[in-house]
């Protein structure tokens, strides 16, 4: 199933910058725009196969259609969405190690 729109949240288009900003401060722009090709990619992989992510285990039951994947190339980064019909919904794109229920 290909979909036809892609949204990504306010806050998901924060946590792409913030961490591009943060690799290029840190570690050098080449990371940064590493960074960016991953996340073209997995966007795109999303976009073309919705349902390739895992869908995820939280408690609440409002995550239930919740789905992830990983970066590549970033594989502590995962990428959180929800798809329906037509439409990806990019909620959050994070590290792993963190308190993603409450993230989310």
């Amino acid at each position: 199933m290909r979909v036809s729109r892609l949204v990504l949240s306010d806050v998901a288009a924060s946590d792409i910058l913030e961490q591009a900003d943060w690799y290029a401060a840190h570690v050098g722009s080449t990371l940064a725009e590493r960074w960016d090709k991953a996340i073209t990619s997995a966007l795109l992989r999303v976009i073309r196969n919705p349902a390739a992510g895992s869908p995820c285990r939280f408690r609440s039951p409002e995550l239930d259609d919740v789905r992830r994947i990983a970066i590549r190339g970033f594989p502590k980064h995962l990428l959180f969405y929800r798809f329906c019909k037509q439409e990806v919904l990019v909620l959050r794109i994070v590290h792993g190690a963190r308190d993603l229920e409450r993230l989310l």
